[in-house]
């Protein structure tokens, strides 16, 4: 069996035609395809504006910046990739991380905990971890009720949903932020968006995005105003063509992600060791399939069954160490944070391949290898 890794692009011919086309014509850089990808993702999203942008991170910098005054008080998930709570960094307000749920997302009522003991509090970044959406409802309790701003982090959940609000409409939201890394639903290589219903948020984004700077051809062809200390986060043409592609044919791809995560879920309906994450749901885009295993039932610890799973050639991925953990942090004064769900869950989770073209024989013996190993 050839290497199996946790999570890869899928590209055909249609989209390496795409790129053909692009490259073929007068615009690589920021041209009429930026624009395009913009309004295909804002409608699908459901969402007024989209901006494009160099990636994920760049993304949630400018939210951030936009979102956020100096020392702001953020809740945020330790659950996450590093760039969702280094983003409150940026914008040198402080990130508070709060505890998760059973199934991977900030605890929403833990938050309302605090909200409820400081009023400083300016804001909340959720995360749709795996592409499971958090409970809007309570999104939209906790902002009607505490004044606050909500940022939602969908770098795993373009095409989920919670009740038919989709990820990135930003219904009780102020900011929606998007990835499209080659492991996540849909890729442009690199590359992320931002959505938002705000006109002032959406022009706030646009001039920070092009380092500060508007065309002012009112003065003269050439001359431009720089108001804002801005960045240069434009996303290409020849990205946003891909992503065009690729956006065709996401509702196809989640079809795809959910049958194998049924797959999963029907195979781990067998044994009383091994737990998915949550029970299976088509709101999720399924960006990860995460279980959780008592290792020392097994006399084994994570890393080892890592370790003797890519002896079988199947690449496993941890999802996450916890943020308020990493050394950055703790030269902050982080680390000591009560998260004990977080706590166990990093001990027992493990992320399983998951992507497009994962076929029905390897999702087999990536079972069998698991059960193996453990017995």
């Amino acid at each position: 069996m050839s290497f199996i890794p946790y999570g890869k692009q899928t590209i055909s011919d249609d989209d390496i035609n795409s790129l053909i086309d692009v490259l073929k014509s007068d615009f690589l850089t920021t041209g009429p395809k930026v624009k395009e990808f913009e309004e295909k993702i804002a409608s699908y999203c459901g969402a007024k504006y989209c901006v494009a942008v160099s990636n994920g991170t760049a993304a949630l910098h400018l939210a951030s910046l936009v979102l956020l005054n100096e020392n702001d008080k953020v809740l945020t998930t330790p659950n996450s990739f590093l760039a969702t709570s280094n983003s409150v960094l940026y914008a040198n307000a402080k990130p508070i991380f709060i505890d998760i749920k059973e199934d991977g997302n900030i605890d929403l009522d833990l938050c309302e905990d605090e909200l409820k003991k400081d009023s400083s509090i300016k804001a909340i970044y959720v995360v749709h971890f795996s592409g499971n959406p958090v409970n809007q409802t309570k999104l939209k309790y906790l902002k009607e009720k505490y004044n606050i701003k909500i940022l939602e982090d969908c770098a795993h959940s373009i095409g989920a949903s919670f009740e038919g609000i989709k990820a990135g409409s930003c219904k009780y939201s102020d900011i929606s932020i998007f990835s499209f890394h080659p492991v996540k639903q849909i890729t442009t290589g690199e590359g992320g968006a931002i959505t938002t219903n705000s006109k002032e948020i959406y022009e706030k984004l646009i001039l920070l995005r092009g380092h500060g700077m508007s065309p002012r051809a009112d003065i003269a062809p050439w001359h431009y105003d720089m108001t804002e200390l801005g960045f240069n986060y434009r996303l290409t043409d020849i990205s946003c063509a891909l992503g065009l592609s690729q956006l065709k044919k996401l509702d196809s791809f989640l079809y795809l992600r959910r049958s194998i995560a049924k797959r999963y879920d029907d195979f781990f309906s067998k044994t009383d060791f091994i737990t998915p994450l949550y029970e299976f749901t088509n709101n999720s885009s399924y960006h990860l399939y995460v279980i959780k295993i008592d290792f020392e039932k097994f006399n084994l610890n994570k890393k080892e069954f890592v370790l003797k799973m890519r002896e079988k050639n199947i690449g496993l991925q941890y999802h996450y160490i916890p943020i308020n953990k990493q050394p950055y942090y703790k030269k902050l004064g982080y680390g000591n944070e009560l998260t004990p769900v977080m706590d166990k869950y990093y001990e027992q989770a493990i992320s399983l391949p998951i992507y497009p073209n994962f076929s029905q024989d390897e999702q087999n013996y990536v079972y069998q290898s698991i059960i193996e190993i453990l017995k």
